[in-house]
């Protein structure tokens, strides 16, 4: 997922390790017909799973996207990388949206943040 609809204006808060993710990181192709529907339609679903803690999204002037997808366990992770839509979305990227991607999936063992007050 790469075409959020708002910059988030924070980045996913630090959790209690363990949890894990999935880091995608993609250059898109010219045609994105259908992108964006599609995007929104998982970015509504992705919510709806238990144990999914949320998602940090960039992308590069040169347009480098990396959306990094947290979850609290490998079954709530499990869950969103079986999904029926989803799948069905990764078989059109492969056809249509992405000239290349990567995905990562790790399990964090540690983790921390900060914000700044005022």
């Amino acid at each position: 997922m790469s075409d959020h609809r708002e910059p988030p204006a924070m980045p996913v808060q630090a959790f209690e390790p363990p949890y894990y993710l999935a880091v995608f990181t993609a250059v898109r192709t010219a045609d994105q017909d259908g992108y964006r529907e599609t995007n929104a339609r998982l970015e509504d679903s992705v919510r709806s799973i238990p144990g999914y803690l949320g998602m940090d999204y960039a992308q590069s002037p040169a347009g480098l996207a990396i959306t990094v997808a947290y979850f609290r366990d490998a079954e709530a992770l499990d869950r969103w990388r079986t999904d029926l839509e989803h799948r069905a979305a990764q078989r059109r990227g492969r056809a249509q949206w992405y000239r290349s991607y990567s995905l990562h999936v790790a399990k964090v063992e540690r983790s921390h943040g900060f914000t700044r007050e005022g």
